[in-house]
């Protein structure tokens, strides 16, 4: 077995832009007015992946709690502006408000719970372990999250007329939205169960075959990546809970009536 990972050249890394190019063509031969976001999006990925590069080559040489601690919060404060930016609609405060303690309550006891219970990372702070661990769980209670709230701001905009039927009927606001709280966290959770059911067969996951080709047992590899699936499913449960349950309360006032704007949570 290959001790070493095989360190890629520029020019072989420049080799894998052709798949790039090959998109581009695809889109002009089909004119689909996309190729200035693919040209946007692979200088940005490209850009942010060189710098976060070196961000973590300083980390790793010079481990410090606090330094862990800020790029895990700079982690949160991003995932959170991409869910305002990434949901169709505007956001009012309160659910600005419930997207913030949720993914904040979440994510945060999650990665606590995995580094300290589960690895029993010591020191707790290493970079190494924290800072991507940190990236894979808060990145997918993102999705779990923009989906949830996407789901329920369709759900409560669509079926209003339900949701004042149920009300009119005595049922309370909880009861009333019971049906479309659980269909955003259903559509909040089914990526990740559907990534645990093609696991190992119909792929392999990017941290097992990151740690294959460093060079690691894919025994050890797959041992890994059990443990990071089942605290990223964790991570998306209990932050999706935690927002629709604070979310559904935006709709209504202090006498239970629904407000005007389902949109965005404003009376």
């Amino acid at each position: 077995m290959r001790e070493e990972m095989i360190d890629l050249t520029l020019w072989q890394l420049g080799a894998a832009y052709v798949f790039i190019i090959i998109l581009l063509a695809i889109v002009r031969w089909r004119k689909i007015p996309r190729e200035k976001q693919i040209l946007i999006a692979t200088i940005r990925m490209t850009l942010q992946l060189l710098i976060v590069g070196y961000i973590l080559m300083l980390l790793f040489e010079n481990p410090h709690p606090l330094l862990t601690v800020l790029v895990v919060a700079i982690m949160v404060a991003f995932s959170i502006r991409n869910i305002s930016s990434r949901v169709r609609g505007e956001l009012g405060k309160p659910l600005k408000r419930a997207i913030l303690i949720s993914m904040i309550a979440g994510s945060v006891v999650s990665l606590l719970y995995f580094n300290f219970i589960v690895i029993q990372l010591t020191p707790w702070y290493d970079p190494q372990y924290f800072i991507p661990i940190a990236g894979m769980i808060i990145g997918n209670a993102m999705t779990g999250v923009t989906l949830g709230v996407q789901t329920l701001l369709d759900g409560m905009n669509d079926q209003r007329h339900k949701v004042e039927a149920a009300l009119m009927l005595g049922a309370t606001p909880q009861a009333a939205t019971k049906k479309w709280v659980n269909r955003a966290f259903d559509s909040a959770i089914l990526p990740t169960i559907n990534k645990m059911v093609g696991m190992g067969i119909v792929f392999l996951p990017g941290m097992m075959t990151g740690q294959i080709l460093a060079g690691a047992s894919p025994l050890v590899a797959i041992e890994y990546q059990i443990a990071i699936l089942l605290g990223i499913v964790g991570a998306v449960s209990l932050t999706v809970i935690l927002f629709v349950n604070l979310a559904y309360k935006v709709f209504f006032n202090e006498r239970s009536q629904l407000l005007h704007n389902t949109m965005s949570g404003k009376s």
